[in-house]
């Protein structure tokens, strides 16, 4: 059955949905701190949730904005990267991790496999199955640009990372230049395949989608120093949409 729908807005137990189909289309693995029952969390548990351990601080907020400003969609996980790891594929070693900096995870400890695969299930899949979907419907609307918003810690192993942009990308070069270029105009510090490189894997849901439907693709990673507040997060997505838009024309 369909989830009840909200004017433009969609939401399922494992995603959400805003906007409608059009030329852009925006991702967010890790938006949300959220641990869905019947998990239950302690007060350690909490203390990383609420960190960019738990999810990617200003970046549902940042993918708002930009869908408003752009149009075209934006689907997002409902679910924490510690219940289950969106941008990593189901086979990697870091899906539901049993550890942040050492100290245990409740929820994640002594995990049965058939508990794996129940998350795998309930949210990894209907997550990547509802991009699939809003890709499909954008590209029967005309040309599509997949774009995967993340946020970054600006310190990471004690030290600073100095950008405030980083762009990823794998196989779009040229365009991923030429929005870093456009993004460097007002003054933003930018670095290409910074604070990691999309050549690793690790842009995992833009690189998947994007190669299985054809579009172009790339994934952002905002310096969460620039979103502590939801005006800066807007701010910025302000900033950036229309460095997309002159990077796509």
């Amino acid at each position: 059955s369909m989830p009840p729908s909200t004017g433009l807005e969609t939401r399922a137990e494992a995603w959400e949905r805003f906007g409608v189909p059009g030329r852009w289309l925006f991702t967010c693995e890790h938006a949300s701190p959220r641990v869905p029952a019947p998990l239950r969390t302690t007060p350690s548990d909490r203390t990383w949730l609420r960190t960019h351990w738990g999810y990617d601080i200003g970046a549902r907020t940042a993918t708002r904005e930009l869908v408003r400003v752009l149009g075209g969609a934006a689907v997002l996980a409902r679910f924490s990267r510690l219940v289950i790891d969106a941008n990593r594929p189901p086979e990697h070693p870091d899906l539901v991790r049993q550890h942040v900096e050492g100290v245990p995870l409740s929820f994640n400890q002594h995990l049965a496999e058939a508990e794996v695969l129940r998350r795998v299930l309930h949210y990894h899949r209907p997550y990547h199955d509802e991009i699939d979907a809003a890709l499909g419907r954008a590209r029967r609307v005309g040309t599509v640009v997949l774009v995967s918003v993340h946020s970054f810690t600006p310190i990471w192993n004690r030290r600073v990372r100095p950008m405030d942009v980083g762009v990823l990308f794998d196989r779009h070069e040229d365009r991923a230049r030429s929005l870093a270029a456009h993004l460097a105009e007002p003054g933003l510090q930018v670095a290409l395949n910074e604070p990691y490189s999309g050549r690793e894997g690790l842009i995992y849901a833009a690189d998947r989608h994007g190669r299985s439907h054809g579009v172009e693709h790339l994934e952002l990673e905002l310096n969460q120093g620039l979103l502590i507040t939801p005006g800066r997060a807007r701010r910025l997505a302000r900033t950036i949409a229309g460095c997309l838009a002159r990077t796509w024309g």
